[in-house]
């Protein structure tokens, strides 16, 4: 999926709103604020995974892509750093998840859109135990599912990751069913309402008090964004943290509902 252009007015208002660290009241998001969202922190992987991002920016190969997304099947082609430059987690959010996880240390991780394997390899860094914790993504173009594939065996993860070919439709009902529980979601594809409201639901079906659930592109359109209110109104949702282009929900039971944007 193509990078959204950014929405001026909404970036304007989320930079006049959003607070730090220190205009949070509650003990459990000044904990994530300070350890996990302004946390310095680095991982030796993180360097490996950069330098793969780096080789595909200056590829001269062309793809051809199926995408499943927001617009409907299609395929088209596309050089292989473009896509990658347009359509790839900036290294500021994937070291954002990177970080969830390892503060976190979530066991069963799920990813819908896998694009080239850079965010699943970044989460995967944060594994502490690759026989214990294992990340499940899944991407509908087999050519994104093949480069991604390599990618993780060449940065050392395939023990790790395990990279599902098909729709998120066909695929995640049957990979929910089969996990004993959801520690945490990662979805970063099919940009509309409906379609992520659903995955929503399954997601929350194996998921339990700590599962943290994390949206990306919720100003992608009108249309997330409105998702994203019907997200926060969920009531399973007990706390949100809104990042303008990502967000974030927890279902802390124990927690008054709150909703948070914050600086990042």
């Amino acid at each position: 999926m193509l990078s959204q252009t950014l929405r001026i007015p909404e970036y304007i208002k989320y930079l006049l709103t959003a607070k730090s660290r220190h205009g949070t009241h509650s003990p459990f998001v000044y904990d994530f604020a300070d350890n996990v969202l302004y946390s310095n922190k680095e991982n030796p992987l993180f360097y490996d995974i950069e330098l793969i991002r780096q080789r595909m920016l200056q590829s001269k190969a062309t793809i051809e892509v199926e995408d499943l997304g927001a617009k409907g099947k299609q395929r088209y082609t596309i050089p292989l750093r473009q896509l990658v430059s347009r359509a790839t987690k900036q290294g500021k959010y994937a070291r954002l998840l990177s970080r969830i996880c390892a503060h976190y240390k979530p066991q069963f991780v799920v990813e819908l859109g896998t694009n080239v394997g850079l965010s699943a390899m970044y989460q995967a860094a944060a594994f502490i135990d690759p026989t214990q914790q294992r990340l499940f993504t899944i991407e509908g173009s087999h050519k994104l599912c093949e480069i991604a594939q390599y990618n993780i065996e060449k940065v050392g993860l395939a023990d790790s990751i395990n990279c599902i070919h098909g729709n998120f439709d066909a695929v995640l009902p049957e990979l929910v069913r089969q996990l004993p529980r959801i520690d945490m979601a990662f979805i970063d594809g099919n940009h509309r309402k409906k379609p992520t409201l659903d995955y929503l639901e399954l997601i929350l079906s194996k998921s339990h008090n700590h599962t943290i659930i994390v949206f990306d592109d919720i100003r992608w359109s009108n249309e997330m964004e409105e998702c994203w209110e019907e997200i926060k109104a969920h009531p399973r949702i007990k706390v949100s943290i809104d990042l303008f282009f990502m967000g974030i929900v927890f279902l802390r039971t124990e927690q008054e509902t709150e909703h948070f944007s914050l600086r990042f």
